[in-house]
């Protein structure tokens, strides 16, 4: 059996998890290509006009891989308790099985959509059951990727915060999505700008999910999104020692349009550039705006 990963949405918040896992059990797996224009063509000609960037791209990672494995890994993951993500996240299984009902896909289908305790351990549980495999080796084999993920997140939060503490250089908080500052087609390029521009990018994605959550407690009590939450709790811990935020949105975002907006009117006394990413391929508007913006930033510095 071959089991097919899209390269896409909470691919970039669980790679370890899931990959550690597949190999402990030997389970062989593919993963999608890194993302490219001919991988969002295809994926948008299963979506609406209204579907949003990063649905276009998981689309299109699903459609390169149908025909290459046995099953496609859909995952469906709630987040902690009295927090919410966007709907098209929960309901991925649903959305693939409609898009995909002419090509008999095969779905692995991974639901971490409860709201008790311990669903994650529970929800590899029913994932192994399905798969046939022992109870016992399965859950071994869940210990171990939970350790490399938990281990893996720890050491990049280590190296952001030596990182920042250390550089002389200009330094921006970049507030994206795991899925958008992680994909070669939406976050990469601006990442490379950045670095162009002898800029050091800081990422509020690789922070610490907890100390991120209750920061922004002290922002917002009634924001409703998870990951919103992370990215604004970095905003809250870490604005004294950047220079400038970078707040990269897909179009059309309905969580980012509102959280972005909060966060300029909350933090005022920082240099903030919001750039909005579509399925165009075009970057030099975005350059030149982060050229803008650098020139500020520096200014400001001297």
């Amino acid at each position: 059996m071959k089991v097919g990963i899209p390269r896409a949405l909470l691919f970039y918040k669980n790679e370890k998890l899931w990959t550690k896992f597949f190999d402990e059990l030997g389970i062989e797996y593919i993963i999608s290509p890194e993302t490219n224009k001919e991988i969002i063509e295809n994926g948008s000609k299963y979506a609406i006009d209204e579907t949003c960037l990063p649905i276009k791209i998981f689309l299109g990672h699903v459609d390169y891989l149908k025909d290459k494995c046995d099953y496609v890994f859909i995952p469906v993951i709630k987040t902690a308790q009295n927090t919410e993500t966007c709907l098209n996240f929960r309901a991925q299984f649903d959305l693939i099985k409609n898009a995909f009902r002419k090509d008999d896909l095969k779905i692995l289908f991974y639901n971490e959509d409860s709201g008790k305790k311990y669903k994650e351990p529970k929800a590899f549980k029913k994932l192994c059951k399905y798969l046939k495999i022992k109870r016992s080796l399965g859950k071994y084999a869940y210990r171990l990727a939970k350790q490399t993920q938990l281990y893996y997140e720890f050491f990049r939060t280590e190296r952001q915060e030596d990182i920042m503490n250390t550089t002389n250089k200009l330094k921006v908080l970049v507030s994206a999505h795991a899925y958008n500052v992680g994909d070669k087609y939406v976050g990469e390029p601006i990442i490379n700008m950045l670095k162009k521009l002898n800029v050091e990018p800081i990422i509020a994605e690789y922070f610490d999910a907890k100390k991120c959550y209750n920061a922004s407690l002290q922002v917002s009590k009634t924001m409703p999104w998870s990951y919103n939450r992370h990215l604004l709790g970095a905003i809250e811990l870490y604005r004294d020692k950047v220079d400038g935020i970078v707040l990269i949105t897909t179009y059309p975002c309905g969580p980012d349009s509102m959280c972005n907006e909060m966060i300029i009117r909350t933090y005022k006394d920082i240099p903030i550039i919001t750039l909005t990413i579509d399925a165009q391929d075009a970057t030099a508007g975005i350059e030149t705006r982060l050229e803008a913006f650098y020139d500020m930033l520096n200014a400001k510095k001297e």
